[in-house]
């Protein structure tokens, strides 16, 4: 278990002279009663001593402190084993003071300390800033951590001014963290996001993408974007999303009001554990409706919002920089989520193309939390969750009765007709017309004479 490796790691590194302590999150979700997702240790030791002690670790930030630890293979757990190897592993990191973050990022200058008073002083928010003697468990807290976190407030270490001025990315993480804790962020702390929120265009693409997806997964989505919004942040990098505030829906089909508050409504209704490439496709569904919003004569209409939504997302997946395969499905969610409407009128043929589609659960899920946030009628959920019962998954996605091949071994001359004869093939195979490769052949030479 990662916790009793992380304390032999104490204890050893104690064993050698050193002052050693748990630090950061793991304490603080200890004090939680929650069970911790990786454990860090803060010590005395500098990485060239740490790395002597353990001489199966490495660094992977020596300059800045920071060695990793793994637990030997046959300690781990089958869940540590298949996880990052942040989470079979212990971050050990030296005691330290940072100075000048010319790059808003990293500091220019890494003094290593004795001190854990000076260690924690440059660390982020005062629930982050705790140490924990495992030995006696003793809490050692110059910060007021534990004050913060009984009264369910996220406040910075120190001036918060200067804390953001070092990492811009901490203005996200305050929103995370008092979104995943149901927490308020301090006056002062919100104060100096919402003055310095510009900034946050100073950090890089990926490391924004990482921090708004773990908002959208960890379960507490509605809350940590009603505070980017309240915060400033919303506005600076998601600028598509803000503008879905005040945009009228026709409260016929959207009683619950914009699509702004459809979306956030809708976001609390995604499983949990949610895939990633879900929650962003659930954020990102009604993404083309400001741009197309039409006040009719007869209702409110969003005329082509899924073609300009796609095209709206995909530019998003690029500027954050998601991979081909999580903005494919991303864009795969937004192109398809008003098709569940047609369920009930499709030809067999098309409603089994469609519940194949790639990672069909994850259309079926944004297909659920939409209806549950909007009309709250669940009957055509039901239908496809029927569906998906009844049918066989051979039926779904049957091995084809006819080929490319066998058309040219028919006399057919290759050509862009063969794609329309295949996909007919497969049509009338799909909707129980065609059984057979023989079937197959006669109904080609009936519907598509040479």
């Amino acid at each position: 278990m990662l916790k009793d490796f992380a304390i032999s790691i104490v204890k050893t590194l104690r064993q050698k002279g050193f002052q050693a302590y748990l630090v950061g999150g793991c304490v603080r979700d200890l004090l939680l009663e929650r069970e911790p997702a990786d454990y860090d240790v803060a010590t005395s030791a500098t990485p060239a001593q740490v790395m002597k002690i353990f001489p199966e670790s490495y660094g992977v930030g020596a300059q800045f402190g920071v060695v990793l630890v793994p637990v030997p293979e046959d300690q781990r757990t089958s869940a540590e084993e298949n996880a990052t190897p942040k989470s079979h592993a212990v971050e050990v990191a030296t005691f330290r003071s940072d100075h000048g973050y010319s790059d808003g990022r990293r500091p220019d200058e890494v003094r290593f300390s004795q001190d854990p008073r000076e260690d924690v002083a440059r660390r982020d928010f005062t629930i982050n800033g705790m140490l924990l003697d495992p030995l006696t468990n003793e809490v050692l807290d110059f910060v007021g951590g534990q004050q913060d976190l009984a009264a369910g407030i996220i406040r910075t270490i120190g001036d918060p001014e200067l804390r953001f001025a070092e990492d811009k990315l901490r203005m996200l993480r305050a929103v995370r963290f008092a979104a995943r804790f149901e927490y308020e962020i301090e006056a002062d702390t919100l104060a100096s996001i919402q003055h310095r929120v510009q900034e946050i265009q100073l950090v890089s693409r990926e490391r924004v993408r990482d921090e708004l997806t773990r908002m959208l997964t960890e379960g507490h989505a509605r809350r940590a974007y009603l505070l980017l919004d309240e915060s400033g942040l919303l506005r600076q990098v998601l600028p598509e999303i803000s503008a879905m505030k005040g945009v009228e829906q026709p409260p016929e089909f959207h009683p619950e009001g914009d699509v702004f508050a459809h979306t956030l409504l809708l976001l609390d209704h995604l499983p949990s554990p949610c895939p990633p490439t879900l929650a962003w496709g659930a954020l990102l569904h009604d993404v083309g409706k400001p741009a197309t919003f039409r006040r009719a004569p007869d209702r409110i209409r969003f005329d082509d919002h899924v073609d300009v939504g796609v095209k709206i997302a995909e530019e998003i997946c690029q500027r954050l920089r998601f991979s081909n395969d999580d903005a494919k499905q991303v864009l795969a969610l937004v192109d398809n989520h008003m098709r569940f409407g047609h369920v009930t009128r499709m030809k067999e043929s098309t409603l089994k193309k469609f519940l194949r589609l790639p990672g069909f659960e994850e259309h079926l899920a944004l297909h659920r939390a939409d209806s549950l946030a909007s009309h709250r009628n669940l009957s055509t959920y039901e239908v496809i969750q029927k569906k998906l019962t009844e049918i066989p998954p051979q039926e779904i996605r049957p091995t084809p009765l006819m080929t490319g091949d066998d058309l040219i071994g028919a006399g057919y001359v290759p050509g862009p007709k063969f794609r329309e004869i295949l996909e007919a093939v497969e049509d009338a195979q799909l909707e129980g017309r065609v059984l057979s490769h023989n079937d197959a052949f006669e109904f080609v030479k009936r519907e598509f004479p040479v």
